[in-house]
């Protein structure tokens, strides 16, 4: 264990942290990082380097390259540049590359290097050039913030749905900020500029002068800013070589920190992982890197190459010419088990599962000094923990061992946690091999940031099909959300192969494909018709048909609907439009077959067609579809969402009608808030629109709105509670349950506050519980003896059993006698 921690350094008191080595980088760079411009996608994502951007040194017939690379540097794709010079590059948050132009130009690459779209930040960045730019992610999506030859900024808060925003102008500035950095603030983006000792902040309104709290004085200069990944923390250099750290709203300050160094440093970014209490930065200079925090040292590392840093959610990646590293705070359960002279029941039971392999009695006095101090659980679920933690395979093998050893000694605890985390870790260790290298970590894997249905787009999107269906199959996920989709994008992306015959392809997807539920074929043939391929289209619709005898008869059927669909084909080309659709009318399985064709290639005729037969029904769902897929106007979506109610009355649906119509309510009301309020309302559903309202502080415009859309008491109360828990509000929590009787009672308030891991703030509503909850409530704030006292009152069986499955350890046999008492007192009345 000593040696263990010999990569460990202290920060301070409270943290430490360690650097170690995810990959050895094999890729064959001819220039070095400083020469390039360098994008690293977040959650252990791709790296882009633009190699020779429009150096003067050389000579201007030389084209640049842009080359991508997995973070392993496994080579993606290499490919020429040829459009305009590059003053940027960024990731979106689907892997998608941005490539900002000198001329406000954005050009989107896959990850592969195929070229995917492009659109102009504006005819003003057109005219002034990009001096700077800054690709940023937000919840709603990723943004793109442009700093023009003019001194003015412009931004799109989210580029798949492209609005733009140009910012205020800074009174009297005539020189471009000494630094700036985007902000996200109450859902809404802004802009952070320094200008000499001065720091603006833009918004959508206005420009406002800002002053840090607690800067030391003296300062001239602000050399550098980082956000941190949360948008919750912000770090400013300032030319005295000061590094003021505090809240992202600029009214607290954190720390300071003076490191003897006046030089701008090449990069700084946070590295703090979640609800850790210790916050630091992570400063870079061309030989040096210095982690700094709330403490009066720091740690510093020599860096022998040039290098980049990518911050993560729980770190900070590290890579260079030779090596990828990955630097952060060591977690709890890691520091508990590895600390030299831990005495931690993590650590014992470590080290009894190892003398217990070697066959030594040892292994028992451990064991058995853990099972006196009642800590045999949370030993367990510590090992569990610090697994999940661990890079190295070994270590997590070692771990787990542990755990199972120790589990034989509980009666019940529950397999869950250690059966979730083998598969984790086991689904983490396959995506962070070198020849797939996405370096994930437990935290951001299993914490809801990146969901396994992302990581599997992730494959996906890398052309990895197998391995996707591998872990698939490995967590028994449903076909239709698991192999059925992967196949279905491998089918896709087969068809695109344009150096395979029509023939070959068409088989391969039929002989990989069969019978499997959920997958389209449909889908399929649309995809090949798009790429040109229309006799591909026809093989695979065959094929597919040809795969069900049970639906598509006999082999006679199947060429009769081979030659209807080729002469739909041809007569399409041949008739007039009005002569084509009369022809379809009395052809029930031609009009079928159309109808299919139309849903991927030609909506406006599906409309024509609806409109032909009088089907309201479909016209409706129709209109509905069309107001999100292609009106990006307000007002343009309404009216689409009016036609459809219309269509929805005319089919005597009521309720679609009614629904339609508070949806078209719900979108202009949104539209207000957004006018009113700033942030982004448009496209929530009514309940994030209600969350995102108490979250911004707007309590009764919430409160409004779920009387005009007659939302449930009992349903805005939880709403609320999850709003306010997952702000860390306490105080406003206790107001709001003190405004009125709560209608879902105050057990919510306990769990909510428990999931938070906020045992103090539990305890404060567990008093509040009714009879019938009081003893569940008294169990998961862990006080197991008043629990014990309430269910003997109440003289529950099954509250009895509750306590007494809570009852473990020397600690609480007191406890387990006084039920027993109970029960045999019980019986003998």
């Amino acid at each position: 264990m000593d040696c263990y921690t010999a990569n460990w350094n202290p920060l301070g008191d409270s943290a430490f942290y360690r650097k170690y080595e995810l990959y050895s980088m094999d890729w064959d760079l001819k220039e070095e990082l400083r020469d390039c411009l360098v994008a690293a996608a977040p959650y252990g994502g791709p790296i882009a380097l633009l190699r020779n951007p429009w150096r003067k040194e050389k000579a201007a017939s030389v084209r640049p390259v842009l080359d991508i690379y997995s973070a392993s540097g496994m080579p993606l794709a290499s490919l020429l540049w040829k459009s305009g010079p590059v003053v940027s590059l960024g990731w979106s948050a689907e892997e998608e590359l941005l490539c900002v132009q000198e001329d406000g130009a954005v050009l989107v690459y896959g990850l592969h290097g195929d070229f995917r779209r492009h659109f102009s930040m504006g005819n003003e960045v057109l005219q002034n050039r990009v001096l700077d730019a800054r690709v940023f992610h937000t919840e709603f999506g990723s943004g793109v913030a442009i700093l023009t030859g003019a001194h003015r900024f412009t931004l799109s808060a989210n580029v798949g749905d492209l609005k733009l925003r140009r910012m205020p102008e800074v009174p009297g500035l005539q020189s471009a900020p000494s630094c700036w950095t985007v902000l996200c603030q109450d859902r809404v983006a802004h802009i952070l500029l320094a200008v000499g000792p001065d720091l603006y902040l833009l918004d959508h309104a206005a420009c406002s002068a800002v002053t840090l709290p607690g800067l030391a004085p003296g300062v001239s200069s602000f050399l550098q800013m980082a956000v941190s990944f949360t948008y919750r923390h912000l770090a400013l250099f300032t030319d005295t070589g000061y590094i003021w750290m505090g809240t992202a709203s600029l009214k607290e300050k954190l720390c300071e920190f003076n490191c003897n160094i006046r030089a701008a440093p090449k990069q700084m970014v946070w590295c703090s992982r979640p609800r850790s209490k210790e916050r630091a930065v992570v400063v870079a200079w061309e030989r040096r890197l210095m982690v700094v925090g709330d403490a009066s040292e720091s740690i510093q590392f020599v860096l022998d190459e040039d290098s980049y840093l990518v911050p993560e959610l729980d770190g900070v990646r590290i890579f260079s010419r030779s090596t990828h590293e990955f630097l952060h705070e060591v977690p709890a359960a890691s520091e508990e088990i590895f600390k030299i002279a831990s005495m931690a029941p993590g650590a014992l039971l470590l080290e009894a599962q190892k003398e217990y392999e070697k066959e030594s009695q040892k292994a028992d006095e451990y064991l058995r000094e853990i099972q006196e101090l009642g800590q045999l659980t949370q030993a367990v679920q510590q090992c569990i923990e610090a697994a999940g933690h661990e890079h190295q395979p070994d270590m997590q093998k070692s771990l787990l061992r542990a755990a199972s050893f120790g589990k034989c000694f509980l009666d019940r605890f529950p397999p869950d946690s250690f059966v979730h985390m083998c598969q984790d870790l086991r689904v983490l260790n396959a995506v962070r091999d070198y020849h797939i290298g996405i370096p994930l970590t437990y935290r951001k894997y299993r914490y809801k940031q990146l969901t396994i249905q992302v990581l599997l787009d992730r494959l996906v999107l890398r052309r990895l099909y197998p391995l996707a269906i591998q872990i698939c199959e490995y967590l028994r996920l449903p076909e239709v959300q698991g192999v059925s989709r992967i196949l279905a994008h491998w089918a896709c992306y087969k068809v695109q192969q344009k150096d395979v015959s029509d023939e070959d392809v068409a088989r391969a997807i039929n002989q990989k494909l069969g019978d499997t539920p959920g997958v389209s074929y449909s889908d399929i043939a649309a995809r090949a018709y798009g790429c040109g391929r229309t006799e591909l289209a026809i093989k695979v619709w065959v094929h597919a048909q040809g795969t069900r005898p049970s639906r598509a008869g006999t082999l006679t059927w199947v060429r009769a609907r081979l030659e209807v669909f080729t002469v739909l084909l041809h007569l399409k080309n041949e008739l007039n439009r009005g002569d084509f659709f009369m022809t379809l009318r009395n052809q029930p399985m031609a009009l079928s077959l159309y109808r299919q064709f139309c849903k991927h290639q030609e909506l406006e005729t599906l409309k024509d067609l609806y409109n032909q037969d009088d089907n309201h029904q479909e016209l409706g769902s129709f209109h509905i579809r069309a107001s999100y897929a292609a009106e990006e106007r307000i007002e343009g979506r309404v009216a689409a969402l009016q036609t459809a109610a219309d269509a929805f009355y005319k089919a005597k649906n009521e309720f679609a009608a009614k629904a339609t119509e508070d949806q078209m309510r719900l979108l202009r009301l949104q539209r207000r808030l957004e006018d009113e309020l700033g942030g982004q309302f448009l496209d929530l559903s009514l309940h994030d629109t209600v969350t995102t309202l108490i979250l911004g502080g707007h309590n009764k415009r919430a409160e409004q709105l779920a009387r005009d859309f007659r939302i449930p008491d009992k349903r805005l109360w939880w709403l609320k509670l999850t709003a306010l828990a997952d702000l860390e509000d306490w105080e406003e929590l206790e107001k709001f349950s003190k405004s009125k009787k709560s209608p879902i009672g105050y057990l919510p308030f306990v769990e909510i506050c428990i999931k938070q891991h906020n045992k103090y703030e539990a305890k404060k509503y567990a008093s509040r519980v009714g009879p019938e909850q009081k003893v569940k409530a008294l169990l998961l704030v862990g006080d197991v003896a008043q629990a014990a006292d309430v269910a003997i009152e109440h003289r529950n069986e099954a509250e009895l059993s509750l306590v007494l499955s809570h009852c473990t350890g020397a600690t609480d046999g007191a406890t387990a006698d006084k039920i027993q008492r109970a029960r045999a007192q019980a019986q003998k009345k």
